[in-house]
Protein backbone atom coordinates (compact mmCIF):
# COMPACT_ATOMS: atom_id res chain seq x y z
CA UNK A 1 0.00 0.00 0.00
CA UNK A 2 2.86 2.34 0.85
CA UNK A 3 4.34 2.23 -2.32
CA UNK A 4 1.46 2.25 -4.54
CA UNK A 5 1.17 5.53 -2.56
CA UNK A 6 4.89 6.56 -2.91
CA UNK A 7 4.54 5.60 -7.28
CA UNK A 8 1.51 7.67 -7.40
CA UNK A 9 3.81 10.43 -5.78
CA UNK A 10 6.90 9.94 -8.32
CA UNK A 11 8.10 12.11 -11.02
CA UNK A 12 6.33 10.23 -13.92
CA UNK A 13 3.13 11.77 -12.57
CA UNK A 14 1.81 14.01 -14.75
CA UNK A 15 1.82 17.70 -13.03
CA UNK A 16 -1.61 18.46 -13.25
CA UNK A 17 -2.15 15.19 -11.19
CA UNK A 18 0.47 15.49 -8.86
CA UNK A 19 -1.25 18.81 -7.57
CA UNK A 20 -4.77 16.99 -6.95
CA UNK A 21 -5.93 16.61 -3.50
CA UNK A 22 -8.76 14.61 -4.52
CA UNK A 23 -6.68 12.14 -6.63
CA UNK A 24 -6.32 9.52 -3.97
CA UNK A 25 -10.06 9.50 -2.88
CA UNK A 26 -11.74 9.76 -6.66
CA UNK A 27 -11.52 7.72 -9.49
CA UNK A 28 -8.43 8.50 -10.90
CA UNK A 29 -6.65 6.61 -7.20
CA UNK A 30 -7.54 3.89 -9.42
CA UNK A 31 -4.63 4.55 -11.64
CA UNK A 32 -0.99 3.51 -11.51
CA UNK A 33 1.38 6.44 -13.27
CA UNK A 34 1.78 5.62 -16.46
CA UNK A 35 -2.27 5.01 -16.56
CA UNK A 36 -2.74 8.62 -14.95
CA UNK A 37 -0.42 10.17 -17.46
CA UNK A 38 -2.34 8.77 -20.26
CA UNK A 39 -5.82 10.30 -18.90
CA UNK A 40 -4.12 13.69 -18.34
CA UNK A 41 -3.64 14.22 -22.22
CA UNK A 42 -7.41 14.67 -22.05
CA UNK A 43 -8.53 16.46 -18.74
CA UNK A 44 -8.38 20.31 -17.82
CA UNK A 45 -8.97 21.96 -14.67
CA UNK A 46 -10.93 24.14 -14.52
CA UNK A 47 -12.24 26.97 -11.59
CA UNK A 48 -16.29 27.87 -12.11
CA UNK A 49 -18.12 30.49 -9.78
CA UNK A 50 -21.13 29.51 -7.82
CA UNK A 51 -24.52 28.58 -10.56
CA UNK A 52 -22.40 27.42 -13.64
CA UNK A 53 -24.41 24.59 -14.97
CA UNK A 54 -22.06 21.14 -15.50
CA UNK A 55 -25.02 18.51 -16.83
CA UNK A 56 -28.31 19.55 -18.23
CA UNK A 57 -31.21 17.26 -17.31
CA UNK A 58 -32.60 15.61 -20.60
CA UNK A 59 -29.43 16.59 -22.49
CA UNK A 60 -26.80 13.92 -22.62
CA UNK A 61 -23.28 15.18 -20.74
CA UNK A 62 -20.37 16.64 -22.89
CA UNK A 63 -18.16 16.46 -20.32
CA UNK A 64 -17.92 14.48 -16.71
CA UNK A 65 -15.78 16.19 -13.71
CA UNK A 66 -14.22 15.06 -11.32
CA UNK A 67 -14.23 17.78 -8.01
CA UNK A 68 -11.16 19.13 -7.09
CA UNK A 69 -12.93 21.76 -4.07
CA UNK A 70 -16.25 23.28 -3.59
CA UNK A 71 -19.82 21.73 -3.42
CA UNK A 72 -22.27 20.68 -6.52
CA UNK A 73 -25.94 20.54 -6.13
CA UNK A 74 -27.91 17.88 -7.98
CA UNK A 75 -31.81 19.04 -9.01
CA UNK A 76 -34.66 17.54 -10.78
CA UNK A 77 -37.20 19.62 -12.90
CA UNK A 78 -40.65 18.50 -11.93
CA UNK A 79 -43.59 18.22 -14.39
CA UNK A 80 -44.60 21.34 -12.83
CA UNK A 81 -41.77 23.29 -13.32
CA UNK A 82 -40.79 23.42 -10.25
CA UNK A 83 -37.34 22.36 -9.29
CA UNK A 84 -36.27 20.36 -6.48
CA UNK A 85 -32.65 19.62 -5.11
CA UNK A 86 -32.23 15.87 -4.65
CA UNK A 87 -28.46 15.94 -3.65
CA UNK A 88 -24.76 17.15 -2.83
CA UNK A 89 -21.82 16.19 -4.32
CA UNK A 90 -18.04 16.99 -2.63
CA UNK A 91 -14.59 16.49 -3.29
CA UNK A 92 -13.72 13.95 -4.69
CA UNK A 93 -16.65 13.32 -6.26
CA UNK A 94 -17.26 12.41 -10.10
CA UNK A 95 -20.35 14.29 -11.50
CA UNK A 96 -22.28 12.43 -14.22
CA UNK A 97 -23.05 9.31 -15.58
CA UNK A 98 -20.75 7.47 -17.73
CA UNK A 99 -22.75 5.87 -20.78
CA UNK A 100 -26.22 7.62 -20.06
CA UNK A 101 -27.85 8.61 -23.02
CA UNK A 102 -29.58 11.83 -21.28
CA UNK A 103 -29.12 12.80 -18.16
CA UNK A 104 -32.14 11.97 -15.09
CA UNK A 105 -30.48 15.46 -13.24
CA UNK A 106 -29.00 18.65 -13.55
CA UNK A 107 -25.45 19.43 -11.73
CA UNK A 108 -25.07 23.12 -11.17
CA UNK A 109 -22.21 24.16 -8.77
CA UNK A 110 -23.45 25.45 -5.34
CA UNK A 111 -20.30 27.39 -4.63
CA UNK A 112 -17.29 28.04 -6.45
CA UNK A 113 -15.65 24.83 -7.35
CA UNK A 114 -12.66 23.48 -9.01
CA UNK A 115 -13.07 20.70 -11.16
CA UNK A 116 -10.91 18.19 -13.32
CA UNK A 117 -13.24 17.83 -16.72
CA UNK A 118 -12.58 15.58 -19.56
CA UNK A 119 -14.87 15.06 -22.40
CA UNK A 120 -17.61 12.07 -21.76
CA UNK A 121 -16.09 10.06 -24.72
CA UNK A 122 -12.54 10.29 -24.14
CA UNK A 123 -13.68 9.01 -20.48
CA UNK A 124 -15.84 6.31 -21.27
CA UNK A 125 -13.07 5.03 -23.77
CA UNK A 126 -10.86 4.99 -20.26
CA UNK A 127 -13.36 3.11 -18.81
CA UNK A 128 -13.62 0.52 -20.68
CA UNK A 129 -9.01 0.26 -20.73
CA UNK A 130 -8.71 0.49 -17.25
CA UNK A 131 -11.27 -1.61 -15.06
CA UNK A 132 -10.00 0.41 -11.56
CA UNK A 133 -12.19 3.61 -13.06
CA UNK A 134 -15.25 1.49 -13.24
CA UNK A 135 -14.91 0.16 -9.66
CA UNK A 136 -13.96 3.32 -8.32
CA UNK A 137 -17.25 4.48 -10.12
CA UNK A 138 -18.76 1.91 -8.66
CA UNK A 139 -17.83 2.40 -4.62
CA UNK A 140 -18.60 5.97 -5.43
CA UNK A 141 -22.35 4.82 -6.62
CA UNK A 142 -22.62 2.93 -3.96
CA UNK A 143 -21.67 5.87 -0.90
CA UNK A 144 -24.08 7.82 -2.86
CA UNK A 145 -26.87 5.33 -2.15
CA UNK A 146 -25.86 5.63 1.57
CA UNK A 147 -26.33 8.96 1.41
CA UNK A 148 -29.68 8.86 -0.60
CA UNK A 149 -31.12 6.43 2.13
CA UNK A 150 -30.04 8.41 4.89
CA UNK A 151 -31.42 11.28 3.47
CA UNK A 152 -35.01 9.76 2.87
CA UNK A 153 -34.98 9.18 6.81
CA UNK A 154 -34.27 12.32 7.31
CA UNK A 155 -37.00 13.76 5.12
CA UNK A 156 -39.44 11.36 6.39
CA UNK A 157 -38.89 10.74 10.16
CA UNK A 158 -37.61 14.24 11.86
CA UNK A 159 -38.69 17.21 12.80
CA UNK A 160 -37.74 20.70 11.81
CA UNK A 161 -34.73 21.01 14.32
CA UNK A 162 -33.84 17.49 13.22
CA UNK A 163 -33.68 18.18 9.71
CA UNK A 164 -31.73 21.62 9.91
CA UNK A 165 -29.61 19.41 12.40
CA UNK A 166 -29.11 16.47 9.75
CA UNK A 167 -28.32 19.27 7.16
CA UNK A 168 -25.34 21.10 9.04
CA UNK A 169 -23.95 17.40 10.39
CA UNK A 170 -24.21 16.12 6.28
CA UNK A 171 -21.77 19.53 5.47
CA UNK A 172 -19.71 19.35 8.17
CA UNK A 173 -19.30 14.96 7.85
CA UNK A 174 -18.45 15.60 3.94
CA UNK A 175 -16.34 19.03 3.86
CA UNK A 176 -14.38 18.03 7.17
CA UNK A 177 -14.61 14.40 7.32
CA UNK A 178 -11.16 14.91 9.16
CA UNK A 179 -11.52 16.72 11.80
CA UNK A 180 -11.14 16.06 15.22
CA UNK A 181 -14.13 15.61 17.40
CA UNK A 182 -13.07 18.41 20.08
CA UNK A 183 -12.30 20.66 17.94
CA UNK A 184 -14.35 23.56 16.85
CA UNK A 185 -15.75 23.10 13.02
CA UNK A 186 -16.32 26.24 11.02
CA UNK A 187 -18.28 25.03 8.05
CA UNK A 188 -19.89 27.07 4.89
CA UNK A 189 -23.37 26.32 4.18
CA UNK A 190 -23.32 25.91 0.37
CA UNK A 191 -27.03 26.47 -0.04
CA UNK A 192 -28.66 29.69 0.54
CA UNK A 193 -31.86 29.31 3.70
CA UNK A 194 -34.18 29.03 0.36
CA UNK A 195 -32.34 26.16 -1.07
CA UNK A 196 -32.13 24.66 2.42
CA UNK A 197 -35.56 24.51 2.71
CA UNK A 198 -36.39 23.05 -0.58
CA UNK A 199 -33.79 19.93 -0.24
CA UNK A 200 -35.23 19.52 3.64
CA UNK A 201 -38.97 20.18 2.41
CA UNK A 202 -39.44 22.85 4.80
CA UNK A 203 -39.85 26.79 4.61
CA UNK A 204 -37.42 29.31 4.35
CA UNK A 205 -39.01 30.93 7.65
CA UNK A 206 -38.80 27.63 9.42
CA UNK A 207 -35.33 26.60 8.42
CA UNK A 208 -34.48 30.69 9.74
CA UNK A 209 -36.26 29.75 12.91
CA UNK A 210 -34.66 26.44 13.68
CA UNK A 211 -31.08 28.07 12.56
CA UNK A 212 -31.96 30.60 15.59
CA UNK A 213 -32.85 28.42 17.86
CA UNK A 214 -30.15 26.06 17.51
CA UNK A 215 -27.99 28.82 18.13
CA UNK A 216 -29.75 30.44 21.16
CA UNK A 217 -29.19 26.90 22.54
CA UNK A 218 -25.48 26.83 21.80
CA UNK A 219 -25.32 23.89 19.36
CA UNK A 220 -23.74 26.39 16.87
CA UNK A 221 -22.88 29.44 16.26
CA UNK A 222 -24.01 31.56 13.14
CA UNK A 223 -20.87 34.10 12.47
CA UNK A 224 -20.36 35.86 8.99
CA UNK A 225 -22.69 35.12 5.68
CA UNK A 226 -23.25 31.59 5.40
CA UNK A 227 -20.69 30.58 7.94
CA UNK A 228 -21.47 28.67 10.92
CA UNK A 229 -19.25 27.49 14.00
CA UNK A 230 -20.37 24.37 15.44
CA UNK A 231 -19.81 24.68 19.55
CA UNK A 232 -21.40 21.61 21.09
CA UNK A 233 -21.14 18.35 18.40
CA UNK A 234 -21.92 16.21 21.00
CA UNK A 235 -24.87 18.05 21.09
CA UNK A 236 -25.60 18.51 17.28
CA UNK A 237 -24.90 14.26 16.97
CA UNK A 238 -27.90 14.14 20.06
CA UNK A 239 -30.23 16.27 18.04
CA UNK A 240 -29.61 14.12 14.88
CA UNK A 241 -30.58 11.00 16.63
CA UNK A 242 -26.49 9.26 15.94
Amino acid sequence: MNQVRHDIHSAKVPKICIACEARHGGVCGALNPSELLRISDFTTIRTLPAGTSLIAQGEAPRFYSNILSGVVKLTKLLSDGRQQIVGLQFAPDFVGRPFEKSSTLSAETATDVSICQVRSGDFEKMLMEFPGLEIRLHQQSLRALDDAQEWLLTLGRRSAREKVAAFIMFIMEHAEPSTPPHVEHNIILPLTRAEMADMLGLTMETVSRQLTALSSDGVIERAKGRVVIVRNLQQLSYEVGH
